[in-house]
């Protein structure tokens, strides 16, 4: 996401003509679209994405399934037998 919005500042930059990226090339401006498309194609294909939506929807579910736990008072830490 973060070279999606150098992408985008850049190519405001070249379009608007501001500072020095006015004087560059424009494939220059296009390569960080290109990374871009690489890495959002790399995580996709690599499991990268999913993993992390299962780690938020994981963290979600445990805290919700804490605070339940403190609301009804079940929370008491017990010694295992062994």
């Amino acid at each position: 996401m973060y070279l999606l919005g150098l992408s985008l500042i850049l190519l405001a930059m070249k379009y608007f003509e501001v500072g020095p990226i006015a004087n560059w090339p424009w494939w220059w401006i296009a390569v960080p679209f290109g990374l871009t498309a690489v890495w959002w194609t790399w995580a996709d294909w690599s499991g990268y994405t999913k993993r992390k939506v299962m780690e938020k929807e994981n963290a979600k579910k445990n805290a919700r399934i804490q605070r339940d736990r403190d609301r009804l008072g079940l929370n008491i830490h017990r010694k295992k037998n062994k």
